[in-house]
């Protein structure tokens, strides 16, 4: 086995340093030696690879996405989550706390980390997998769990993973939490307003005889979130962005100079409620898909740096829970494997998105949010990339998933673009 690796003629896209170049680069011991326009002296026994057509980038980070294990082994297990994290690109992935039993004790933590850490000593090129802590015992909303003893535990940072509907509790939370340095991440939802709706509310729900959810029950809760984040001062992400009129807001809140960053998922900038009439219970997602209107507005608050990164939100289910009625099953679909492909064919290939753009709300900026050190293609650099073919052609199918579960719309469907192979120094 080699030591080094010259990858001839890649295409390197670096958000770190802002280029996008025809370049070789070579690694060795797992560090970037050197990225030139052309290397021809190389170290003894350099494998030399040609990667022409192909794309070298900084690995992937998702900011949040759910594991089936401990509690739901049979949707994803620890081990089949690194394995498609590894198949799509992602070297950083951070685990919400709902598992069964709740991240909300550092002994619970401890055990999933060791779990972990097992796994992954046995891979190669593992990427590493992030655990937030909840905010509340059992992540039900009511009372605050050892906020210091988890922040001293090696949590990514605290969210429930669900709305808090308590803003005296919300506010007691930021005041506390200021002082331990950890992100903090809180979805705004007013469950009440929300009611027992299963996608957005609106002329295409009225037509397809489900039950709305209206946009309020988002906009309205994120609006107090963010009179409370002005008041106390404390950082906040706010996860899972869904409607136009919440880019808004987070704009006129970064104007006035509160300390936010925020994500939408992938899904909310390829699909809308238009795709809905499909019934495939892959799209009955939580928050719930936009219209239209609300999907360009995501697109371009994405583009404009008001909606800082993109998350993934991994959330498998067994084929048994999905195969029920639209507004009966759970809300929640995969896509560690198909979000590069997806959003690079969708965004990147029509020339909607320049790929710099793409990578930097997949890579630089979820690690900024997570207040990680991004990687990065330049000498020296432990060698955090992945190679990602855009023209490779490949059927999603349940053999071709590393994940357990296929809960996905496009499940049968070929997709273009594929990562052949991730790198981890």
């Amino acid at each position: 086995m080699t030591n080094s690796e010259l990858l001839q003629q890649v295409r390197v896209i670096d958000p770190v340093s802002g280029t996008d170049q025809i370049a070789d680069v070579l690694i060795a011991n797992g560090t970037i030696e050197a990225v030139e326009e052309n290397i021809s002296k190389l170290p003894s026994k350099t494998s030399v690879r040609d990667c022409r057509g192909l794309v070298l980038g900084p690995g992937l980070v998702d900011l949040y996405s759910h594991s089936g294990e401990p509690g739901f082994e049979e949707r994803e297990t620890l081990p089949s989550l690194i394995q498609a994290a590894r198949s799509g690109g992602f070297t950083r992935v951070a685990i919400l706390p709902n598992t069964t039993p709740p991240l909300d004790n550092p002994a619970g933590l401890a055990r999933l980390q060791r779990l972990a850490g097992d796994i992954t000593d046995k891979l190669s090129v593992p990427p590493p997998l992030y655990f937030w802590g909840a905010i509340t015992l059992g992540v039900q909303g009511q009372q605050m769990t050892e906020l210091a003893e988890l922040a001293d535990s090696g949590i990514v940072g605290f969210t429930d993973g669900q709305p808090l509907q308590n803003l005296a509790l919300v506010r007691r939370l930021l005041e506390y939490l200021k002082t331990l340095s950890k992100p903090i991440a809180l979805w705004p939802e007013y469950r009440e307003l929300a009611g027992n709706g299963v996608m957005r509310e609106g002329i295409n729900s009225i037509r397809l005889g489900l039950p709305g959810n209206p946009s309020i029950s988002e906009t309205a809760a994120l609006a107090a979130l963010l009179e409370v984040v002005e008041a106390v001062g404390t950082p906040v992400h706010i996860m899972r962005v869904s409607t136009g009129r919440s880019v808004q807001l987070i704009w006129e809140a970064k104007v006035r100079g509160l300390p936010i960053t925020a994500s939408t998922t992938w899904m909310h900038l390829l699909l809308d409620t238009e795709a809905i009439s499909s019934y495939n219970t892959s799209l009955r997602l939580s928050p719930p898909l936009g219209s239209p209107a609300d999907r360009a507005a995501l697109k371009r608050g994405v583009q404009q740096g008001i909606i800082d990164a993109i998350a993934i939100d991994h959330t498998p289910y067994s084929y048994e829970e999905k195969t029920v009625a639209f507004g009966e099953a759970p809300p929640g679909a995969i896509g560690l494997e198909l979000a590069l492909p997806l959003l690079w064919q969708n965004l990147v290939e029509t020339g909607e998105w320049s790929a710099l753009e793409l990578w930097r709300v997949l890579s630089t900026q979820p690690a900024v949010c997570l207040k990680q050190i991004p990687a990065a293609i330049a000498p020296g650099q432990p060698a955090e990339v992945i190679l990602f073919d855009p023209q490779l052609t490949w059927k999603v199918q349940k053999q071709n998933l590393k994940s357990l579960s296929y809960n996905t719309p496009w499940l049968g469907q070929d997709l273009i673009g594929r990562v052949i192979v991730g790198v981890r120094g």
